[in-house]
């Protein structure tokens, strides 16, 4: 299974790119916001690759982040959900809308996305937010433990849930308090760490 691509960007189109690593090229499918992120036609080019095997055909889907390429396989669980609507939601929505959507249980805003109707949203939310782990607040049942500390528990085990590791992820979470009010808001913590993860 390929996990990744590294080499020359040969070819970028509307919602695909072809990447030519050693005179192979490999079309891959990205996210539109991904695309927009790429270097010129001929320079060097790492992505990361999602594979998805069919009968009659084998697919790569390509991505610059790893917390954007953890969404997109966790999004596939959902039913009904698949790789090209996936693929809409991570090219209208950036990760942290997403999970924000997700843990406010706005199922609105990802009904917005082309492909994606109301009962497809409302199952997104239903089937993601315990594995997005940004909703566990809602099931206090840990009690002794203070809801500003279960927060941060749970901010953690979100950013592990896409990709990251722990100390990353404990460490980006420790940073992102620094700047934010309420401490309280799980969505919040994640997607502040988030965006200081996209950054190293």
């Amino acid at each position: 299974m390929i996990a990744h691509l590294h080499g020359e960007l040969a070819r970028i189109e509307a919602d695909y790119v072809v990447i030519d690593v050693n005179g192979v090229g490999y079309k891959a499918f990205l996210p539109l916001a991904s695309i927009s992120q790429l270097p010129q036609i001929g320079d060097e080019v790492k992505i990361l690759i999602s594979t998805i095997v069919k009968e009659d055909s084998i697919t790569l889907y390509g991505f610059l982040e790893a917390a954007q390429q953890s969404l997109f396989e966790i999004l596939l669980t959902v039913s009904g959900v698949g790789p090209k609507v996936a693929l809409n939601i991570l090219s209208v929505l950036p990760v942290e809308q997403i999970i924000g959507s997700i843990s406010g249980e706005r199922y609105a805003e990802l009904n917005r996305v082309p492909g994606v109707g109301t009962k497809t949203a409302q199952r997104i939310v239903l089937e993601l937010k315990e594995k997005i782990a940004t909703l566990v607040w809602a099931q206090a049942a840990r009690k002794n433990v203070p809801a500003e500390q279960r927060s941060l528990d749970d901010a953690v085990e979100g950013l592990i849930a896409l990709g990251y590791n722990r100390n990353d992820a404990r460490a980006a979470v420790d940073e992102a308090l620094k700047s934010l009010k309420d401490v309280r808001d799980t969505g919040s913590i994640v997607r502040a760490a988030l965006k200081l993860l996209s950054k190293s």
